[in-house]
């Protein structure tokens, strides 16, 4: 069989490889995605749901970009919870759990569905570089893929290896074959390889757990969604659970130490620090007499359970005695037991921030394989290999996102500047724009720039700019009308807020914590009039941008101060090849780690571990000269 040249080629099903192919082919590139197996694209082989703290946010922003991890997400919802409610808007983080099966299922026909992108089942076994420029590449059925661009996204199945007490074997996800030749072939053209370690619990028998044992956690009263164009309604949530371990949990994993490839030493990678093994828990927590447990439904027409928080790659035994000791899994039953993974990965500071690699020209890197973790990073990772994959081919300026614009370009900046030595997962404090970034806004932020780059069109524009116009409309009734005294004060004291002792406009009452804009619309009738013409979901989401923007209107304002400071760096281009040896007056440490990471700008150099302040004056006296 002969193939066609591509545009691009895509190696991985995974979530970065199916935002990247999806990118690139709505761009206009003749696409070809190349997984192991079809009926496991975008398979959840680890936690069934989205979202999360800072990881929502992502979600929001790949949506408010043209990437479908959003839509799709909220075609799968089981349940919905927005949360640090109890917190200020910048860390509001919407969190949906799915049924794992529909959600592959729905991407499948997203991705058969794109005009532009072919789908082939097999393994890519080599990358064919000519001259440092990607030709095409090579698979385990004898073929060559000509193409003019690759992005890798092959997950944890790079020399897998899956661990479980003593017993060990070669896979990519429990069941499913690891890749055993790309890595090496990578290495052999001057990539550095490193490895990393994940894991997943046990899953379990949702027939044998006895819920009435643990504590019910319900979805949100109104669900949201992630996506900002319409979707299906959620009229039914299903409720996750709360269960603890106990100090006969402990013992008894404590027994199964001996055989850990974790404690023995079997396993050489790092794994997770903000999603440790149950093992690793109690070793690391030892004064801790309960961790919690939260009992998730795989899908809505399961019985599969999946048990976050009990992580583990113990002996199968020593797993199931200790959920046994767990209160409500006295009798549980588990479909398949948790285990340890191993894999390769390539350090990330060897890409550009278009996350195109330094050593080949056309091959880009996303996802697990620059040493992430969680569906979200990957998935916006492979949106941005792939948009810039087709920018590039089409000779069109690259996208990059800086810190101040998007969690995302706070992700890919600390992955190629600091580096990783665990896998890196997004908090909300990594970034530090969040009241800027927050998830509300993500559509003004970056659906402008997504409609500039052909990624959405001409409606999803029109309706960010209608969602603004309403805004400024809603904010500017709010701080123009004003109340008296005696107009307010029998209100105000039922809301036990301050009496007034004179006239106020409504702004100034909103910006007391205890009323909120639904209290202040009730003294306004031209704002309510105007507010109630709007319909669900665009009304709650300018409510919410107007109310933010007047509470948190200085902190807004002073970050926005901050970020334009700082950008001034980030506009001083650095030469993309100098020898920064030659500068005796840098500290020889900022010498040589300037050499190695070659910052695009004064701003991610001045990012770089071990790059001083002093060492920041010495290059903008330079190369302002």
């Amino acid at each position: 069989m002969t193939f066609e040249c591509f545009d691009v080629v895509v190696v991985g099903g995974g979530h970065a490889g199916a935002e990247a192919s999806a990118a690139a082919a709505r761009l206009g590139c003749k696409t070809m995605l190349v997984t192991q197996s079809i009926d496991t694209i975008c398979q959840m082989s680890c936690n069934p749901a989205m979202g999360g703290v800072a990881k929502g946010q992502i979600v929001r922003e790949i949506d408010a970009l043209g990437g479908w991890s959003g839509i799709v997400t909220d075609r799968a919802t089981l349940q919905f919870r927005m949360l640090n409610r109890s917190k200020g808007p910048a860390m509001w983080s919407p969190r949906a759990q799915c049924d794992k099966w529909l959600f592959s299922q729905t991407w499948q026909q997203v991705l058969t569905s794109l005009p532009n992108l072919s789908i082939w089942q097999d393994e890519v076994i080599d990358i064919k570089v000519v001259s440092g420029k990607v030709e095409g590449v090579a698979t385990a059925m004898g073929h060559v893929i000509p193409c003019n661009a690759v992005v890798l996204t092959a997950g944890t199945f790079l020399r897998g290896r899956i661990f479980v007490g003593e017993t060990t074997w070669q896979g990519g996800r429990i069941g499913e074959p690891s890749a055993q030749m790309l890595s090496q072939h990578l290495k052999d053209l001057g990539f550095e390889v490193e490895r990393l370690k994940t894991g997943t619990p046990v899953r379990v028998d949702g027939r044998t757990i006895d819920f009435s044992k643990l504590v019910e956690q319900a979805g949100d009263d109104v669900p949201g969604r992630f996506s900002f164009v319409d979707g299906p309604t959620l009229n039914k949530q299903m409720s996750c659970f709360i269960a603890n371990t106990n100090l006969r949990t402990h013992d008894i994993l404590r027994t199964g130490f001996s055989k850990s490839p974790m404690f023995t030493g079997r396993i050489q990678g790092r794994g997770p620090r903000y999603c440790p093994s149950i093992e690793d828990k109690i070793d690391r927590f030892a004064d801790k007499d309960h961790h919690q447990l939260f009992v998730e439904p795989e899908g809505r027409n399961s019985q599969s359970w999946y048990l976050n928080g009990f992580s583990s790659s113990l002996p199968i035994e020593v797993q199931l005695e200790a959920l046994h000791s767990i209160v409500g899994f006295e009798k549980a039953r588990i479909f398949k037991p948790g285990y340890a993974i191993e894999y390769d990965y390539f350090p990330p500071t060897q890409l550009r921030y278009t996350l195109e690699t330094k050593n080949v020209e056309g091959l880009f890197f996303a996802g697990q394989v620059n040493g992430t973790t969680g569906y979200e990073e990957a998935a916006c990772q492979g949106l941005v290999a792939g948009v810039n994959a087709a920018l590039k081919l089409q000779g069109k300026s690259p996208f990059i996102l800086d810190r101040s614009q998007a969690y995302i370009g706070v992700l890919i900046d600390d992955l190629i500047t600091k580096g990783v030595d665990e896998p890196y997962r997004m908090f909300t404090s990594r970034a530090e724009y969040r009241i800027l970034l927050r998830q509300d806004n993500a559509d003004q932020r970056l659906t402008p720039l997504a409609y500039e780059m052909g990624m959405v069109d001409v409606e999803r524009l029109a309706r960010v700019e209608k969602k603004q116009k309403l805004s400024v409309e809603l904010c500017t009734l709010i701080e123009t009308a004003s109340v008296a005294p005696s107009e307010v004060n029998p209100w105000l004291q039922e809301h036990s807020s301050a009496l007034l002792s004179q006239r106020v406009r409504l702004s100034s009452l909103l910006l007391r914590p205890e009323l909120s804009l639904d209290d202040i619309l009730q003294l306004s009738d031209a704002a309510t009039a105007m507010i109630n013409n709007v319909a669900e979901p665009l009304r709650s989401e300018v409510c919410t941008d107007v109310e933010t923007g007047i509470k948190y209107r200085r902190y807004i304002e002073k970050e926005q101060e901050v970020a334009q400071r700082i950008l001034k760096f980030e506009d001083i281009k650095l030469p993309e090849s100098f020898d920064y040896f030659s500068l005796t007056a840098l500290s020889y440490e900022a010498r040589e780690k300037l050499c190695r990471m070659m910052p695009r700008t004064i701003g991610q150099a001045s990012r770089i571990s071990g790059v001083s302040p002093a060492d920041i004056s010495v290059l903008l006296v330079h190369f302002a000269r």
